[in-house]
């Protein structure tokens, strides 16, 4: 029996006979980020990332052959086509893929310039419930609460893909998409080639982010305390090490400051998608609204701080003697933050990828740009 969420003419976005890849020239940050053909954008992305989820499932079910498999027609209907398979050395599951946008076009059709539809979008899956990846897949989430994500095979095959692509054709042609698990990847593999002064499109859809769910307090009042109690604890554990780095080092031949890893970043804007009744990526409202709001009280510097650092990661690195130099995949200087601010019956629809296409929901986009 096929599972109706991997069936596109039953759940996919068959409204977008068309997409609109059309980009405003304006200079306003906000008007370029929240220009009116972003539901299409988003919409393909998380279709694309869909793809990837129903090819593993097609994977494990066998559904082989044109007939029989799901997944070409989450891309296909938008002229994407899945070039290569990213597939997990450890239980062989399908856990991303490279797509290729191939239009049609008449012979006299010539790009224009305000449009941005990507050439190639490299798209991961999130944890799949079943037998054969399970495991695996549970493993990859505990990485995540472990700050370990970018010590696993399953990331250097990713970032290799990324990296060669990158190389091949311009980081402004090459999108990065993700759900849950895949946004993580999606992430941490654009912060890295990021940190060598390109920036690819990126698409996390419910990226989770690491964190005591204080977004589920209703007082504003107290929620608003929580969080200025942490960030000053936050930034009172970065100071005391940094302050032991320094004199560890004190002996040795002076050197230059080094670029702040974190500032570098500042000019990336990755496109974060999440929703308030899923707590495991609705911190990430609460995580850049308070940093606004300290800068207005006047002690921006300690939120500039804390926002580099996570309790737990400073725990994690505590424990782990300082080894752990990869700092909280969730944490990011500068963003494109899109709320869908639509209740959710549950959890389940909540973290689910299929609400970034639908139609009848309501989207609330915000960008921030670290200073």
């Amino acid at each position: 029996m096929i599972c109706e969420r991997d069936d596109f003419s039953l759940t996919g976005p068959l409204h977008l006979t068309s997409i609109d890849w059309f980009a405003s020239s304006s200079l306003n940050l906000q008007l370029l980020f929240c220009r009116a053909n972003e539901h299409h954008r988003r919409s393909v992305a998380a279709s694309l990332v869909q793809g990837i989820y129903v090819a593993e499932r097609d994977r494990q079910l066998q559904r082989d052959g044109p007939e029989a498999a799901l997944s070409p027609l989450w891309s296909e209907f938008f002229h994407f086509r899945l070039i290569r398979k990213l597939v997990d050395d450890a239980d062989f599951s399908i856990f991303g893929g490279i797509y290729e946008y191939k239009p049609p076009q008449p012979p006299s059709h010539t790009i224009k310039s305000g449009e941005l539809s990507p050439r190639y979008v490299i798209a991961f899956r999130g944890t799949v419930t079943k037998a054969d990846s399970i495991s695996r897949d549970i493993e990859l989430d505990i990485h995540i609460i472990r700050n370990g994500l970018h010590t696993t095979t399953r990331f250097e095959l990713a970032i290799q893909a990324v990296r060669n692509m990158v190389a091949s054709v311009g980081a402004s042609n090459v999108w990065l998409a993700g759900h849950s698990l895949g946004a993580s990847m999606a992430l941490l593999t654009g912060k890295t080639v990021a940190r060598t002064g390109v920036f690819p499109e990126c698409f996390a859809f419910n990226p989770p982010f690491l964190s005591a769910p204080i977004e589920r307090i209703k007082d504003k009042r107290i929620k608003h305390g929580i969080r200025i109690a942490g960030s000053v604890i936050t930034a009172g554990l970065a100071l005391a090490k940094k302050a032991t780095q320094q004199h560890s080092s004190q002996n040795h031949l002076a050197l230059p400051a080094p670029v702040d890893p974190f500032a570098a970043l500042s000019d990336w804007f990755p496109r974060l998608y999440v929703n308030p009744g899923d707590h495991l990526c609705s911190e990430y409202i609460g995580y850049f609204d308070h940093r606004k709001k300290m800068e207005e009280m006047g002690v921006g510097f300690v939120e500039r701080l804390a926002t580099q650092h996570s309790l737990g990661g400073l725990l994690v690195d505590i424990v782990s003697g300082g080894k752990n130099t990869e700092g909280p995949v969730h944490l990011v200087p500068s963003s494109v933050l899109t709320v869908n601010s639509n209740p959710s019956r549950d959890f389940k629809e909540a973290h689910g990828i299929h609400q970034w296409w639908r139609e009848d929901q309501r989207f609330d986009t915000k960008v921030y740009r670290y200073k």
